[in-house]
């Protein structure tokens, strides 16, 4: 069941497991993470909170969110190597990967677009 994320503290904590999963199995997003939070953050529906996917009270790597009343899931894709963006759910249409090979001059583009 996703988790509304409603303020800093549990963006932190959320984030901060992310950063320990990836800094033990998934090298190749823990620099991109960081900037991927920062457009999510800054593109945001402000209507609308992120939800985090949570099981057994532990949050997971997915994130949803709306931006310009559309909902995006961002999950990280084992075999890829990346956090995919997907549009709506988290098997919907591979819009973006973002990987820690992923330029911040791309992933501006890619949000300044949304």
């Amino acid at each position: 069941m996703p988790l509304p994320v409603t303020d800093v503290t549990l963006l932190k904590a959320y984030l901060a497991g992310v950063m320990q999963r990836a800094d033990h199995h998934a090298n190749e997003v823990e620099m991109i993470a960081l900037a991927l939070t920062g457009a999510i953050i800054w593109k945001k529906d402000a209507d609308r909170d992120i939800e985090v996917m949570q099981q057994q009270g532990e949050t997971k790597n997915v994130l949803w969110v709306y931006i310009h009343g559309s909902r995006y899931a961002f999950s990280y894709n084992h075999a890829a190597k990346a956090i995919e963006m997907r549009e709506g759910t988290t098997r919907g249409a591979i819009l973006h990967s973002f990987s820690n090979g992923t330029t911040l001059s791309d992933l501006h583009a890619v949000f300044a677009l949304l």
